[in-house]
């Protein structure tokens, strides 16, 4: 067993991109040795995915054609994720 299981941080936005200014450098700043950051975007339009690919290259960003809501959204990023 691994000592430090692979966990996934999975931050679901929609047109939040100053919410991700805010708080998405503090998760960043974690120090778990096998942690994967990932912002699951529901088709944002106010330039949340520019940013967070120009501000934050060590985040996944994953990409959604639509916005499915809260838990449709969730659920359909999650099971692109691979995680303990």
């Amino acid at each position: 067993m691994n000592r430090f299981p692979r966990v996934a941080v999975v931050v679901l936005n929609w047109n939040g991109v100053e919410m991700l200014k805010k708080f998405l450098p503090s998760v960043c700043a974690s120090i778990y040795p096998n942690l994967e950051i990932i912002v699951a975007d529901n088709a944002s339009t106010d330039g949340s995915q520019d940013w967070v690919e120009t501000n934050m290259p060590a985040v996944r960003l994953l990409k959604s054609k639509e916005n499915s809501g809260f838990a449709k959204g969730y659920n359909s990023f999650l099971k692109q994720i691979e995680s303990d």
